[in-house]
């Protein structure tokens, strides 16, 4: 699978960068090829997702088992590949940090995105809940019936929130960071949860400019604790990747991918894939998430030759 934080971790713009040389990738799927002595519930020859804390691109990865998952039998390896980082993250924000019930009302930047579309497909999940989505113009036919209503991104999505729900959204979900940050916070509702997943304002052209980076950190207004306060909101912020590797929370991950597969298997959600892409074509997956051209999640496939290119 590819993800926005390949970008980030490919310009830098993580917490601790990891030395080159350097595999990238979170997530994939594949066939198990050899187990760990003490290994339960795994054969040789089981088709498999997995999280992996870095060198997930590559024909062979080797990760814990607590971070593998059986793949349902209906279930293609690129659907696999595109499922645990986007709809773990977008269950994880909606259940158990925002507490998402029955009619409620869901803002979420980059629509069309793979965890927009994991957010949109579970708030179908849920009894009346209006999904406020913000996703570039020319996405907008082909995701409109996954959201209630639809903005353009680069509109001006505070006034139209409020046109149609004067009082704002319950939970707002930034994957923008910036400017956006105080926007967000000025739609919440009382007791409305606003939850900052990323920062993908933070990755530049194609070569990082430290001056826009900053530019980017500077919009994000202060947040003063006393207004929080007084008006009753919450902010949040949520990274599956420090959850998993770093706060070693692989037990709870479980359990929700769990009710995640049985989401899968009767048929509520499924993995929206953009487009497969052979190793070799990694520079022009990678542009064409940076120019926010995809619909759904982009895959690195092994198997995959290369597309000819045309004179």
């Amino acid at each position: 699978g590819l993800n926005f934080i390949d970008l980030m971790v490919r310009q830098g713009n993580i917490d601790n960068p990891p030395k080159t040389p350097l595999v990238p990738g979170f997530e994939c799927s594949g066939i198990v090829e050899a187990l760990g002595d003490s290994v339960k519930g795994f054969e040789i020859g089981d088709r498999v997702m997995a999280f992996v804390n870095y060198n997930a691109w590559a024909e062979v990865v080797c990760t814990p088992v607590e971070f593998v998952y059986k793949i349902p039998d209906d279930m293609s390896f690129s659907e696999a590949a595109a499922f645990p980082m986007n709809f773990v993250t977008a269950y994880m924000m909606l259940f158990e940090v925002a507490n998402l019930r029955e009619g409620m009302s869901v803002l979420v930047h980059s629509a069309g995105g793979g965890v927009g579309q994991a957010v949109a497909q579970l708030c179908s999940t849920i009894p009346n809940v209006t999904v406020f989505g913000t996703a570039s113009s020319f996405k907008h036919e082909a995701i409109k019936d996954s959201v209630t209503h639809l903005f353009d991104r680069n509109a001006d999505y505070v006034q139209e929130v409020k046109r149609i729900s004067t009082d704002g959204v319950d939970i707002v979900l930034d994957c923008l960071c910036g400017e956006n940050t105080g926007k967000g916070l000025s739609l919440l509702k009382p007791l409305g949860t606003y939850i900052l997943y990323g920062s993908s304002n933070m990755v530049t052209g194609e070569t990082k400019s430290f001056f826009s980076f900053a530019k980017s950190w500077w919009q994000v207004e202060k947040v003063n604790p006393i207004k929080l306060y007084e008006e009753n909101k919450v902010i949040a912020g949520f990274s599956l990747l420090n959850l998993l590797f770093k706060q070693n929370r692989g037990g709870l991950i479980k359990g929700v991918m769990d009710k995640l597969l049985n989401l899968y298997s009767s048929k509520k959600i499924k993995p929206v894939v953009d487009s497969l892409w052979a190793l070799e074509e990694v520079k022009e997956a990678m542009q064409r998430i940076h120019d926010r051209g995809n619909i759904g999640k982009l895959i690195l496939d092994v198997e995959k030759a290369p597309t000819p290119l045309v004179s």
